[in-house]
């Protein structure tokens, strides 16, 4: 990989390495090495796993600093959602990791670069570098400003009722079935993407949303959806089937 292509990468996670050899790992993808004959270089499985274990303390200690009123259940949602493939996957895209990884050629035909899983694995691999290049603060530092607005967006949602809980048990109680979510459309940038989502109700559509995230637009959706049927978590009456 050029210099530059790991130039990039720093100057996008605000971090300038002592030994680029530990971004190198974490940019190399085991199907480059398996077409690489006589190396002795490695691969970054080593340090995405080390990375799962940093990510989830940095965030667990932002978490836990942030929101000092919300109950441990709040806060393993949070996390949950925070380090989920589909949230690391856009993390790795707005540091272009995508353009700055090793892949081999069969992992480059089949568009390897915008996968969600191989994205996410070098998001975490990545952190581990810094972990093990700079110490855990500079690992925390680079995971929060990473992470920038999905962790400010964080807190908005503590308390806040699961509007698709809601929805199912009301589902399944009044209609014996269960609500259906399907994405009607994607809009944008791959850094900045949209998402408009529908849920069904035996067929019926009863409600849409639009989020960042599909996860936030099933939201939207879902509380759209209870309003419909003239639900919340106040007023959780029972429904008729068929009114």
């Amino acid at each position: 990989m050029p210099s530059t292509g790991l130039d990039e990468v720093q100057k996008r996670l605000g971090y300038r390495f002592h030994r680029d050899a530990w971004l190198l790992e974490a940019l190399t993808h085991k199907s480059y090495l398996n077409e690489a004959h006589g190396t002795k270089e490695t691969d970054n499985e080593r340090l995405e796993f080390l990375g799962d274990s940093v990510l989830n303390l940095a965030v667990s200690d932002y978490l836990v600093k942030a929101f000092p009123d919300a109950s441990e259940g709040d806060l393993s949602k949070l996390r949950a959602g925070l380090v989920s493939e589909e949230s690391l996957a856009q993390v790795g895209r707005r540091l272009g990791l995508g353009e700055a990884l090793r892949l081999g050629r069969g992992e480059e035909l089949t568009r390897g670069r915008e996968k969600s899983s191989i994205l996410a694995d070098a998001v975490e691999a990545v952190m581990a570098a810094v972990y093990l290049d700079g110490g855990l603060d500079a690992a925390s530092c680079c995971v929060k400003d990473a992470f920038g607005n999905i962790l400010e967006a964080s807190g908005p949602s503590i308390g806040k009722t699961d509007f698709k809980t809601d929805l199912q048990e009301i589902c399944q109680r009044a209609f014996n079935t269960l609500p259906h979510y399907g994405t009607v459309r994607e809009s944008g940038p791959d850094h900045d993407k949209l998402f408009e989502v529908e849920v069904l109700i035996r067929g019926d559509r009863h409600g849409s949303g639009v989020g960042k995230s599909k996860k936030e637009a099933e939201q939207k959706a879902a509380k759209q959806a209870l309003e419909h049927l003239g639900q919340s978590k106040e007023d959780q009456c029972d429904i008729r089937s068929g009114s």
